[in-house]
């Protein structure tokens, strides 16, 4: 989230920005932030008075009873100090629950760099890498390709957990792992810190990392307990170092997280509901650093071009996209999304987000660095997907599909599968 103290010496540029965001109905909440904002800082001096003055008459009052002299008064007084306490105490909690839910609604500042959009439609690609496959047969999309070669069955998982789960089956089990081990090794050797988090967070855990409130609708609470299934490993990363101080001299710090996520939203209008494109559980290697604000740019660069090069070693056509101010999400400040191509769409479609959160999740988590001067600053958090396997495994199907119905492994994943081909296994 934002300080408080930067919107209140800021309104206009934070105004400005949700403009740009096109979340024109949060204007209005700025006026109200800084108008809290200044009532709970001076009922915080009115309590810290009459605190005070409690403290002096207690003093007063044993003065008096040493001189033998009336308390009366004094006593009085003393006694009617409790309730004004109380009742600036309640009002001083009421106004910072406001400010913080508040500030929870109101999105990160955007990179100077966004281009200014309503929506999608204004999002800019920045570059297209591969070559679009041509095929000279009638294509087939990733579901039929699956159900055909038999390692796939939506119909006994509907059957079993409902809709958008799946079974995979025999050669497509080999290949989500070999995506898994592939972007493991590549990222052990770009330096990174292989992490499997816990797949269940605490709601505090998981604040750190997102709105809560705005997220809750499509996470997986057990019930009766304060746990919730992870959505992505980015929040179990977020909330590793949870309070704590970080020595200047570690960071930056990268982190590999490999771990299954969870999710209840789908997609809007039934989008996407044939497949494993857009399902409620898939298994994904998630990037994330912590690092100092002067290092973030290059940290983003680096996490974008990792992307890129796995992908170039897949051997998929993808494109980036510079998203705009309008599809840009609450917690970055700015995102490129790597999309690849899917032939029977005839389209690009997201497949990982490279992003920079700023500070804003820090501050959430309350995460600081320790500097060589002895000062606290918060960290800057940066995120990107190496690999999620599903989506990308639906990408694999239909680029590398053949005549016959069969699919050529990228020559990458290869040594990970100990096959070069899934053909149909007749029974």
């Amino acid at each position: 989230m934002l300080d408080i103290k930067f919107i209140k010496s800021n309104p206009e540029l934070v105004k400005t920005n949700l403009k740009n965001r096109n979340q024109l109905e949060k204007i209005k909440l700025i006026d109200e932030l800084i108008i809290n904002y200044n009532n709970s800082l001076k009922t915080k001096k009115e309590l810290d008075l009459l605190r005070h003055r409690r403290n002096i008459i207690s003093e007063e009052i044993n003065k008096l009873k040493k001189e033998n002299k009336d308390i009366s008064e004094k006593i009085k007084e003393i006694k009617e100090l409790p309730n004004k306490i109380k009742g600036l105490e309640e009002n001083y909690e009421t106004l910072q629950n406001s400010i913080k839910e508040n500030l929870l609604d109101i999105p990160n500042i955007l990179d100077i760099k966004v281009p200014i959009g309503k929506d999608e439609n204004n999002n800019k690609v920045i570059k297209k890498i591969g070559k679009i496959p041509n095929f000279k047969f009638k294509i087939k999309d990733h579901t039929d390709l699956a159900l055909h070669l038999d390692i796939l069955d939506i119909d006994r998982a509907a059957k079993v957990s409902g809709a958008r789960f799946y079974y995979l089956k025999n050669d497509l089990v080999k290949l989500n792992y070999a995506l898994l081990n592939f972007a493991i090794d590549f990222l052990r050797k770009k330096g990174f810190n292989l992490i499997q988090p816990p797949y269940l967070l605490r709601k505090e855990a998981i604040s750190g990392a997102i709105s809560f409130k705005a997220f809750e609708d499509t996470i997986y609470k057990i019930e009766n307990e304060d746990l919730y299934l992870i959505g992505t490993a980015e929040h179990a990363l977020n909330s590793f170092y949870l309070n704590e101080l970080i020595n200047e001299n570690e960071l930056p710090i990268r982190f590999a997280g490999i771990s299954p996520c969870f999710r209840k939203e789908a997609g809007a209008h039934g989008k996407d509901t044939k497949g494993i494109f857009r399902v409620h559980q898939f298994d994904k290697v998630e990037q994330f650093i912590f690092c100092k604000p002067e290092q973030a740019e290059k940290e983003f660069n680096f996490l974008l071009k990792n992307s890129e090069e796995l992908f170039k070693l897949l051997k998929i056509p993808f494109r980036l996209t510079f998203l705009c101010s309008g599809d840009t999400g609450n917690v970055p400040s700015k995102t490129i999304d790597l999309e690849a191509w899917f032939p029977s769409q005839k389209k690009y479609r997201e497949l990982g987000s490279c992003s920079n959160c700023t500070d804003y999740q820090s501050r959430m988590s309350n995460i600081h660095y320790k500097t060589k001067k002895n000062q606290t600053n918060l960290v800057f958090t940066l995120n990107n997907t190496a690999i999620a396997t599903q989506r990308a495994l639906a990408c694999i199907l239909e680029n590398y599909q053949q005549k016959d119905g069969s699919i050529k492994i990228p020559k990458v994943l290869q040594k990970y599968t100990s096959f070069k081909q899934i053909k149909l296994i007749k029974k």
